[in-house]
């Protein structure tokens, strides 16, 4: 259950507030719809909610807000515009990633992809999914973690008729099954057909509030669809009797001999045509367009080619243009009661997709053997089995088409997590997110072929010390490419999240977690190590092949140069991480790589070894004194080398760099979880 309290977004300038004190709720086991013309504040109402946008009011899922649920992603399910993820990653793996982030199984993908139907594109790149199927695997995002609520934005936008049903389904089952569903969208016929309650926005206002069959009655306008080759003469005989017999009544002329009858009933309508020996064509019930100050354009037709027989007035008979005829609406029903107020077309538990004609792109995985009317399993939550029995709704009979059912699939089964949190349950997540795009491999390749010119050239121009020949670190470069290429990966670690936030529904825009951060630096290390180590030996292994074996020797003091490499290059990647993660930019993290040796290096050196009263001389050796005590089995060498790795102006300007930046992002953590 969701309860919405006084949401109210922060004011824009001189501008009211996008949305002013919306209360409202939505039940488990119903599907509840926001609707809205565009702007009216729906998206901003979703950003409340989910705690993504700054403002006043609070929301509580089943009696908690979500910033105080320890796994908000197995609580609630989000779909907020396309789904968010690096273009270049797989269907499959992005899921596989989430599922890595959220502790749940990784078969829970497959599971997911067989449910939305999404199978035969487990492979395909995010970047090239169609519309619908982007939608489709928004839906399997949401519901990958098995969550009770699902919040989405406007899911149905941009779909066929087809797709947008086999959405719909889709949430009514998971509502059927004693799930919360809330949806916005800007069509008030969607709304009616598929919501249980429906809360009406209007300028980031809520207006009204209500079930889905008094939204039919007030908000709606139903109408009777009637088609006649004497409409005209139809249309006057209707206003006379309704003027007789004192009926508000109004008839509307949509063109050529169609007829829509607002306030009428078939029956009526059927009986005056018999009478008067009128042959009908078509006598139909619809849901029309919205009343006035609701929606004024989902009204069909221009109304300037309208004519309407008002009670007491005859129509003027002018015909409009065909261009201003307005069709049919294609979800009409044919007539089966008397009064106006059991409308048809008022919401009832729908959970399967309707009919479809013949011709339409059929979508991925659906076989012919689906194609039947079996209803959809799942895992029971309190929910009737009755509602989700298949359904089927009618097509106009002058269609002539071949009518399918495309069955719904049923939903994943429950999966059952730890409910500890595991550490490795983000280095998981950090791992599948490095290895799932091909850009830190790109990086990787291009600084070893780098690494290997800058060292052959070096090498054939000589004045270059042996150990500077193998990290290929030229006396005029600040550093050298593999660090700069360490520094690069580093910052492409949160520069991800801040691009494609894959976490935006567990803790905001950029999940501010010391676990996650934690998983990236070791991630870092491991990769700039490996750097380090393939750059030295690609090095080694060329000046080899060119020059022969005199310039690949392994220098004797080869202990404190290595970790000083080694040091070097995993400390530039944790700055690209530390200053991605603060300055929220790829392009800041590699900055502050950079700037180390540029900017900090003269400083700390002027700092250390400037003029003064008194200077640092000799730091290193006291340092070495004091800290540095005779340990068993030679242990103090290993100690003495990172001392001396530290005490260099580099290191030290890298390790003062890092605490900063390590600083700056746990102050930047305490401040999102206090606001």
């Amino acid at each position: 259950m969701i309860q919405a309290f006084g949401l109210t977004s922060n004011p824009r300038k001189e501008l009211p507030p996008a949305v002013d004190d919306v209360s409202f709720e939505a039940r488990a086991g119903r599907i509840t719809a926001l609707l809205g013309a565009p702007g009216a504040g729906k998206t901003t109402v979703l950003r409340l909610m989910l705690e993504l946008q700054q403002g006043r009011g609070i929301t509580h899922f089943r009696g908690r807000p979500l910033h105080r649920i320890a796994h908000p992603s197995r609580e609630v399910g989000v779909l907020l515009g396309d789904v968010p993820g690096h273009p270049a990653r797989t269907v499959r793996g992005h899921l596989r990633m989430l599922c890595a982030a959220a502790g749940v199984p990784v078969r829970r993908a497959d599971e997911v992809l067989e449910a939305v139907g999404l199978v035969s594109l487990r492979e395909e790149r995010l970047g090239t999914l169609s519309r619908g199927m982007d939608r489709r695997l928004g839906l399997a995002c949401a519901l990958l973690a098995d969550p009770h609520t699902l919040v989405l934005d406007d899911p149905a936008d941009g779909l066929s008729t087809r797709e947008g049903a086999w959405l719909h389904g889709t949430l009514r089952a998971h509502a059927a099954q004693g799930g919360t569903v809330l949806f916005t969208t800007s069509d008030p016929k969607e709304a009616a057909r598929t919501a249980d309650r429906v809360a009406t926005l209007e300028q980031g206002r809520l207006v009204a509030d209500q079930e889905a069959a008094e939204f039919s009655r007030t908000r709606l306008r139903p109408r009777v669809a009637v088609r006649s080759p004497h409409a005209a003469r139809l249309a006057v005989l209707l206003a006379k009797q309704a003027r007789t017999a004192q009926l508000s009544v109004e008839v509307v002329r949509e063109g050529g001999n169609r007829l829509s009858v607002y306030g009428g009933t078939c029956a009526d309508i059927g009986e005056i045509a018999f009478r008067h020996g009128i042959v009908v064509h078509q006598l139909a019930d619809e849901i029309g367009d919205m009343g006035p100050g609701a929606g004024r354009d989902q009204v069909s037709g221009p109304p300037c080619d309208r004519h309407r027989v008002e009670a007491g007035r005859v129509p003027v008979t002018r015909q409009p243009s065909p261009s201003s005829e307005a069709p049919t609406d294609p979800t009409a029903e044919p007539c089966s009661t008397l009064d106006p107020e059991s409308h048809p077309d008022a919401p009832k538990p729908v959970t399967d997709p309707p009919s479809l004609s013949f011709g339409q792109p059929q979508l991925p995985d659906a076989e012919p053997d689906e194609l039947s009317e079996a209803p959809s399993t799942g895992r029971p939550r309190g929910g009737s089995p009755a509602a989700t029995a298949p359904s089927q709704s009618r097509l106009p009979a002058r269609a002539r088409t071949v009518r399918t059912l495309d069955a719904l699939p049923p939903l994943p089964p429950p999966i059952s997590v730890r409910p500890a949190p595991s550490p490795l349950r983000p280095l998981r997540y950090e791992i599948r997110r490095a290895a799932g795009i091909g850009t830190g491999f790109l990086t990787g390749a291009v600084t070893l072929a780098v690494s290997v010119v800058i060292a052959v050239v070096l090498a054939r121009i000589g004045h270059t010390p042996q150990p500077r020949l193998l990290a290929a670190w030229p006396q005029e470069l600040p550093l050298p490419p593999a660090a700069l290429g360490a520094g690069l990966l580093g910052a492409l670690a949160f520069g991800d999240e801040f691009r494609h936030p894959a976490l935006a529904a567990d803790r905001g825009t950029v999940p501010r977690r010391l676990g996650l951060l934690a998983a990236k630096l070791l991630v870092s290390s491991a990769t700039a190590l490996v750097l380090a180590v393939l750059t030295v030996g690609c090095d080694a292994e060329a000046l080899y092949l060119v020059y022969g074996r005199e310039l690949a020797q392994v220098p004797t003091d080869w202990l404190p140069l290595g970790a000083g490499w080694i040091g070097l290059v995993v400390g530039c990647a944790w700055a690209g991480v530390l200053a991605a993660g603060v300055f929220r930019s790829t392009t800041a993290g590699l900055a502050a790589v950079g700037a180390v040796p540029l900017l900090v290096v003269p400083v700390v050196h002027k700092l250390v070894n400037g003029p003064s009263v008194r200077t640092a001389a000799g730091l290193p050796m006291r340092l070495r004194e004091a800290v540095l005590p005779r340990w068993p089995f030679g242990g103090e060498r290993y100690l003495e080398a990172a001392l001396k790795v530290i005490s260099q102006p580099v290191g030290g300007a890298l390790t003062l760099s890092l605490t900063a930046l390590l600083c700056a992002y746990l102050l930047t953590t305490l401040r999102s979880r206090f606001r």
